[in-house]
């Protein structure tokens, strides 16, 4: 072979080497940034070509794929309850999705493996590939309660609602909300606008409130602070004394705490069950002193509070009693975390799982919201199997708490809760904020007390006037009519 012929030769081979290494290059190494890149138009009608499984609350169905009939993208997402169930299932747009689309997506969409049979089965009958059906643990008319009354306080907030036996969601509401369907559609310049001005919205309508954020609890604490200090002595019971002076000395420090207003709480001496029933701080703040740090960060610990991360599956936000760091020797801060404040921040889920873990006798389920997923034949591919998170207090203790909580509802801050033939148990909670707003309203309940179906909490940001008996005002009756829907009053 002449020279130019061996040269032109050793061009082409290098040529073709190169070019083997640029096809493994892109397709081993870069192939994930270009299939995710947003100028790739065949993702785009990809999303929209498969027909993805309806997400459902029992025969509610909350998201489901309709055939648009374009030759461009065949199927568009649409959520004929819009508002109502936004937090839930959130929304599938051109480039993104969110909360149950995005947790379930896979399933969704038919790429998961647990749908290779399915796939397989339709490769074989020559049937197009549908995604995978979620059905939801809600209760469809505590949804729609819930949103309604909430909505209808004109304020923010969140309310969470569990089956204590459970830990089956059956509810989650989260105020204001958003549609998703402007954000389904297969134009990416009218979503991303529509988006935007969500987005920017300052009362934040895309965040799940219920789960997304924390906030300090307020007197609603106060039922794991009596927690501890039940279980800290098994004599103890509702009718046990303690001291509740009109103003608690707080050592190391020139500030004291008082009772809302300044009040005295009885005389100066009361039983467990009146102090939670009138919410005295004082008693709280005293009992925190004498048991310590540990005895009430362990409390917490127990009813999931600090624990491993929670989803349901979306991701929770995670809850904190108060930080070690802050705690050494700090007896005043512990007596003002005891009752809710200073550092104390929990979702509105963290405590309705308290009130949950008190309704089942002590015992905390773990949280969530997928009931059951099935193929788009009806074929089963995995179903709830609840839980136990963790035993938070005994039997004995859960009782006496049991106890105090329906002398709240019938006797105390929480009348506004009471339900005509039905048992509720409840506490109360308002909690300060930053200076110059009202304070949180806050509500946890159960009921039947002696058979409890439903146990939920309720938040709503600056929704108090100041004192406890507001969280009762403002937080019981939105509760108490989540309560009725569940219970068929």
């Amino acid at each position: 072979m002449n020279g130019p012929l061996k040269r032109a030769a050793l061009a082409c081979l290098l040529m073709f080497g190169l070019l083997m290494l640029n096809v493994n290059y892109l397709q081993a190494v870069r192939a994930d940034d270009l299939r995710a890149d947003s100028r790739n138009v065949r993702n785009f009608y990809d999303r929209y070509e498969v027909e993805r499984g309806r997400i459902t609350a029992g025969d509610k169905v909350l998201a489901e794929s309709v055939d648009t009939g374009s030759n461009d993208f065949r199927f568009q997402r649409r959520y004929p309850e819009g508002k109502v169930y936004a937090p839930i299932t959130g929304f599938f747009a051109p480039e993104s999705e969110r909360d149950m689309e995005q947790a379930k997506n896979s399933l969704l969409n038919g790429t998961s493996a647990d749908l290779l049979i399915r796939r397989s089965i339709d490769l074989f009958t020559a049937k197009k590939t549908k995604g995978a059906n979620v059905d939801l643990t809600i209760n469809p008319k505590a949804q729609e309660a819930a949103y309604k009354a909430l909505g209808a306080s004109g304020k923010k907030g969140a309310l969470v609602a569990i089956e204590p036996k459970t830990g089956a969601i059956l509810a989650m509401v989260s105020i204001p909300s958003y549609d998703p369907n402007p954000l389904s559609k297969a134009n990416k310049g009218e979503v991303n606008k529509a988006y935007s001005k969500l987005a920017d919205d300052k009362d934040q309508p895309l965040l799940n409130r219920a789960i997304e954020r924390t906030y300090p609890p307020g007197s609603t604490f106060k039922v794991v602070t009596m927690a501890a200090y039940l279980e800290s002595d098994e004599t103890l019971g509702p009718q046990s004394q303690v001291d509740a002076p009109q103003r608690l000395d707080l050592p190391n420090t020139t500030a004291d705490l008082p009772n809302y207003g300044g009040a005295a709480c009885g005389s100066g001496r009361v039983t467990l069950s009146f102090a939670l029933e009138r919410s005295c701080n004082t008693p709280f703040g005293k009992i925190a002193i004498d048991l310590g740090y540990d005895a009430l960060n362990d409390q917490a610990f127990k009813f999931g509070i600090g624990g491993d991360p929670l989803a349901v599956p979306m991701p929770v936000a995670a809850s904190a009693f108060w930080s070690k760091e802050d705690s050494e020797e700090d007896k005043a801060a512990l007596a003002q975390a005891s009752i809710g404040q200073r550092s104390n921040q929990m979702t509105p889920l963290q405590m309705a799982m308290i009130a949950a873990g008190i309704a089942n006798n002590g015992v905390v389920m773990k949280p969530y919201l997928v009931n059951k997923i099935a193929d788009s034949e009806g074929g089963e591919i995995e179903s709830a199997d609840p839980e136990e998170l963790t035993t938070a207090i005994s039997e004995d203790t859960a009782r006496k708490l049991q106890e105090m909580m329906v002398n709240v509802v019938n006797n105390g801050t929480a009348n506004a809760a009471q339900i005509p033939g039905v048992t509720v148990a409840g506490k109360t909670g308002t909690a300060e904020t930053a200076e110059g707003r009202d304070p949180h309203a806050w509500f946890i309940s159960f009921a039947p007390a002696e058979d409890p179906k439903i146990a939920l909490a309720l938040m709503v940001e600056s929704g108090s006037a100041g004192d406890d008996a507001s969280g009762g005002h403002t937080a019981a009756p939105i509760a108490k009519s989540v309560m009725e829907a569940v219970l068929g009053r």
